[in-house]
């Protein structure tokens, strides 16, 4: 029995060879829609939330900024500045502070081997950078560590893209010294590639970092650029935020609730931002994909009704004569 049916299914595909192909092209195209829509919605979701993290993951940055209400007797309009005490001010006060960095900051630094010189962006920072914001060594290297700003060490990290400037792409930089604003500095590391979609103050695969207590020796600065502070579980970040205020706030005597008086770069909140958004793409990209699958099925009903259709006559024959099947 099963022999008949195929070599009946196998006779009407040789003669309905367009109509067969046209089935067979729908129900495949429409699959495969589905499954390359949702395969792209969810790469570019990754891609997305990929480029934020190369710039920092769990983390705040804490920017001084200006405040925008009268408290306890003092007028608006007040700039609040930051300075390195105030990262151990809120480590000791906040105990959701997992770790901390403080960041100097200076454009236009010179950076010069023998007759190369560029100009870049310049950081000093502390260890906990590290992690904090990905800037992991490539092999061979190493980051910024506690003896360094123990000992205000003229060591130097730097980016992929700033190392290849100065060196070329076939020597390795580590242990070499360039000069940096006229100063001598032993490159330690070299930035691993990576991917990064949002940056403060320019990628870092274009930038030179030193140790913080180096940075201020050197230039002075009494007012740090920014802290950075990250919290032990992703899920405090509010509470953190708030409790930054309220620190701070005791400190430089600003409101609370004033959320002018700092400038603040979310990074949890700009995460879940960018995987709802990315979700939303991905199940948008899944409607459009089974729309396409229905438009398929449509087809294919269209084409066996019209099979049907046209055998009508030829099964009513059959049921005349006495066929069961």
């Amino acid at each position: 029995m099963f022999s008949i049916l195929l070599r009946e299914f196998i006779g009407d595909l040789k003669v309905q060879r367009t109509r067969a192909f046209l089935t067979f092209f729908a129900v495949t195209w429409g699959t495969l829609a589905v499954v390359l829509l949702l395969a792209f919605g969810e790469g570019l979701k990754r891609t997305v939330r990929d480029g934020l993290l190369g710039a920092g993951e769990r983390i705040f940055m804490v920017y001084g900024g200006e405040t925008s209400k009268a408290f306890a007797g003092l007028g608006q309009g007040r700039r609040i500045r930051l300075v390195e005490e105030d990262l151990e001010l809120l480590k000791g006060a906040i105990p959701d502070i997992d770790r901390g960095s403080m960041s100097y900051g200076r454009w236009g630094t010179a950076f010069q081997l023998g007759k190369t010189r560029t100009n870049a962006f310049l950081e000093g920072v502390g260890p906990d950078h590290e992690p904090m914001r990905h800037m992991e060594p490539a092999q061979g290297g190493r980051f910024i560590n506690a003896l360094d700003i123990a000992q205000k060490r003229r060591v130097l990290f730097l980016g992929n893209e700033l190392a290849e400037r100065i060196f070329g792409k076939r020597v390795d930089p580590i242990g070499k010294s360039v000069v940096v604003d006229g100063l001598p500095f032993t490159v330690v590391g070299v930035l691993k590639k990576k991917f990064q979609d949002s940056s403060n103050n320019g990628p870092d695969a274009d930038r030179g970092v030193i140790p913080y207590s180096t940075f201020r020796t050197i230039y002075g600065n009494r007012f740090v650029n920014h802290l950075i502070v990250q919290p032990r579980d992703a899920s405090r970040g509010p509470l953190l935020k708030v409790e930054l205020y309220r620190v701070l706030g005791q400190k430089y005597r600003f409101d609370p609730k004033d959320e002018r008086a700092l400038g603040l770069w979310d990074f949890i909140e700009d995460e879940k931002q960018t995987l709802a958004v990315g979700l939303g793409i991905q199940i948008f990209m899944g409607l459009v994909g089974v729309f396409t699958l229905l438009i398929a099925g449509v087809g294919v009903a269209n084409i066996m009704y019209v099979v049907v259709k046209e055998r009508t006559q030829e099964i009513g024959i059959k049921l005349a004569l006495g066929a069961r099947r």
